[in-house]
């Protein structure tokens, strides 16, 4: 095996035979010191400009070596399983492969500044899903606390630089930030940004809604409205108490001040419900519990007050049944053409009165 033949691996002009000699030598010689060096080279002369290349795709690349790395630190290992590497080996095995190798080998075996060096290269933006039926509390680098309510998202970077601190929500949240005068906090959903040094606030922000509620338990926001050009336009700065709605459809806000707890108990696993009509109250429902709640035209004017605490679905359609005349009905989920089966359907109506009732 000589370098040579390495080389014509990676332009992908080795024969067959030359092929089996490279996958012996990977897997018996490839981390012996001059296995490393080789790779090492390798990964030098590919190394792209930052400034040229395809960044996001070199990211991604930069990420697989610091997965890998991570979990074999974990593992407190210097060596890694040539067995398992030579298995991943075909024809069409992507051309940077054995210098990506060669650099993890180098990596572990020296574990100089350079480590450090490509792991500042990562990407630096990460996503956090809380799943259908659970709720997510999710740190910040900047010592905020964000609170996902069932199905909500947020993006944010590792370490916020620059002159703010910016994440993105989709879903619910509720945030309690860390104050920095210096720095403002911004909360962007698509159409309007909440902007804060440190408070406390819920945002609701679902992407299937026509609404983007704000709710301010404490300190003070900034709703920003977003114009052309990435411009923004100052909608109000709420105070303590205030909860504002703002209708995506026609650029309307409204706005209440008083209790706010109804807006933000469900980060406790409450849910609170003050006279709220019944098409609210499936409509929260079927998010929860990811079905799909149709409710009947001729019971739309039902309202409720009532405060849940984890109940289960079931439960919950059993009481609205007992405090007014409605039933329900479960229909079985079906399956698709994919192999999947569709939401859960649950249709409320109005019940029949029976001649004794």
């Amino acid at each position: 095996m000589n370098k040579e033949l390495l080389h014509k691996y990676l332009n992908n002009n080795c024969t067959d035979a030359e092929f089996d000699v490279l996958v012996s030598w990977i897997i018996k010689e490839a981390a012996s010191k001059e296995g490393k060096s080789w790779g090492f080279d390798d990964w030098n002369s590919l190394d792209p400009d930052m400034k040229n290349k395809d960044n996001q795709k070199y990211q991604l690349l930069l990420n697989k070596i610091h997965s890998e790395i991570k979990r074999k630190e974990q593992r407190k290992s210097k060596t890694i399983n040539m067995d398992k590497a030579a298995s991943l080996f075909s024809r069409a095995a992507a051309i940077l492969f054995i210098p990506l190798l060669g650099m993890v080998i180098y990596l572990f075996a020296n574990h100089n500044t350079q480590f450090n060096q490509y792991t500042d290269l990562a990407v630096d933006s990460l996503e956090i899903i809380a799943p259908i039926g659970s709720r997510t509390v999710v740190q910040l680098s900047d010592g905020t606390e964000v609170n996902l309510n069932y199905g909500s998202k947020i993006k944010y970077p590792r370490h916020f630089k620059g002159d703010t601190r910016e994440i993105s929500l989709e879903g619910e949240g509720y945030f309690d930030v860390a104050h920095n005068p210096d720095k403002p906090f911004i909360v962007k959903t698509g159409q309007l940004n909440v902007k804060a040094l440190g408070t406390e606030f819920n945002v609701h922000a679902y992407p299937e809604d026509h609404i983007i509620s704000t709710t301010l338990v404490e300190g003070k926001v900034i709703i920003e409205k977003l114009l052309a050009d990435e411009k923004t336009e100052s909608v109000g700065t709420m105070v303590p108490g205030q909860h504002i709605d703002y209708n995506l459809n026609s650029g309307k806000t409204t706005s209440i001040i008083g209790s706010v707890e109804k807006y933000v108990a469900w980060k406790e696993g409450k849910l609170i419900f003050d006279d709220a009509p019944i098409t609210s109250v499936a409509e929260k429902l079927s998010r929860m519990f990811n079905v799909d709640i149709e409710v009947a035209n001729n019971i739309k004017d039902y309202t409720y007050t009532v405060t849940l605490i984890d109940d289960p679905l079931l439960l919950i359609l059993d009481l609205m049944a007992e405090v007014t005349d409605i039933t329900y009905k479960v229909y079985p989920r079906k399956k698709l053409a994919n192999g999947t089966f569709s939401k859960q359907k649950i249709r409320i109506e109005k019940r029949t009165l029976k001649l004794n009732e």
